[in-house]
């Protein structure tokens, strides 16, 4: 099927207390993981490459073309989506090579400068069909705007989209990226203030630190994108190990890396069904 719009797919999650899932890719593998594991929830999903990998790789076209034909070929919805883009050049050829969706991350700079970068960046995807995140950076710099004592202030944030014109905004509530366990505590509370604030989608970056139970409760209080990386590469990075130790004399990569696609694919199904389930009622 083509690509899903983000338009589309939110609106029809808006109101029915379910996530969506936004899960990065690194290699065409994982890409490949992630679809396979919505397709067996039956959930739409968002493929989504960062500019830290795009740095990995050297260059955006090679992956990023590979994951919107796997997003292509998939059986359910699936949205492209480039993440933390700090360049506004690089947003444009996410654009020109078909991404439908991209979060420009201007937190590093100061709030004037951020509004004013953000909503040009947002007017020219716009004139593209392209749905533009943003966040609102009170701290500067994605770990510092995540780190577990940074809060996002509604009134604040309410401002921040109506200056800037994006389509949904990440929001600080607890969480923290790369996070190895999962014992981040989410502000309940705020989520469901900045729910009822702000009138774009909220965006839960370093969910990968939270438990099962919190996540859900966050789609309850008023949270829809759910961006997950670091437990997937966690599962798929075990599976690997695993699957070497069990037979030293292995040198084939398919074979080990096939374990590691396999176990992604699972953890995506399991989480799909997380964030799908109803949680507690929004307020």
């Amino acid at each position: 099927m083509p690509l899903a719009p983000m338009s589309e797919v939110v609106g029809g999650l808006a109101g029915a207390r379910r996530g969506l899932g936004a899960f990065n890719a690194i290699q065409l593998e994982q890409a490949e993981a992630i679809v396979a594991g919505a397709e067996r929830a039956g959930a739409p999903v968002v493929l989504q490459v960062s500019e830290n990998c795009v740095a990995y790789h050297g260059a955006l076209a090679p992956l990023g073309r590979a994951v919107l034909e796997v997003g292509r070929a998939a059986a359910v919805p699936v949205v492209v989506h480039l993440d933390h883009a700090t360049s506004a050049d690089l947003v444009r050829e996410a654009v020109a090579l078909g991404f439908g969706s991209v979060m420009f991350d201007a937190s590093r700079l100061g709030h004037d400068a951020n509004v004013a970068a953000t909503a040009e960046v947002a007017a020219r995807c716009h004139a593209d069909g392209v749905w533009v995140e943003a966040e609102l950076g009170e701290i500067g710099g994605k770990d510092g705007v995540h780190a577990p004592h940074a809060r996002t202030d509604p009134a604040e944030a309410a401002a921040y989209v109506a200056a800037t014109g994006v389509d949904a905004l990440a929001v600080a509530v607890g969480t923290s990226h790369a996070m190895l366990t999962r014992d981040g505590v989410l502000d309940l509370p705020l989520i469901a203030r900045l729910r009822a604030a702000v009138p774009v989608p909220l965006v839960l970056h370093g969910s990968s630190g939270v438990p099962d139970e919190a996540l859900a409760a966050a789609v309850g209080h008023g949270m829809t994108k759910i961006n997950i990386a670091t437990q997937l590469n966690k599962v798929y990075t075990a599976a690997v190990r695993e699957r070497l130790a069990a037979d030293p004399a292995l040198v084939d990569p398919r074979r080990y890396v096939a374990a590691g696609r396999d176990a992604v694919a699972a953890e995506v199904a399991r989480l799909l069904a997380v964030i799908r389930a109803a949680g507690p009622p929004r307020r």
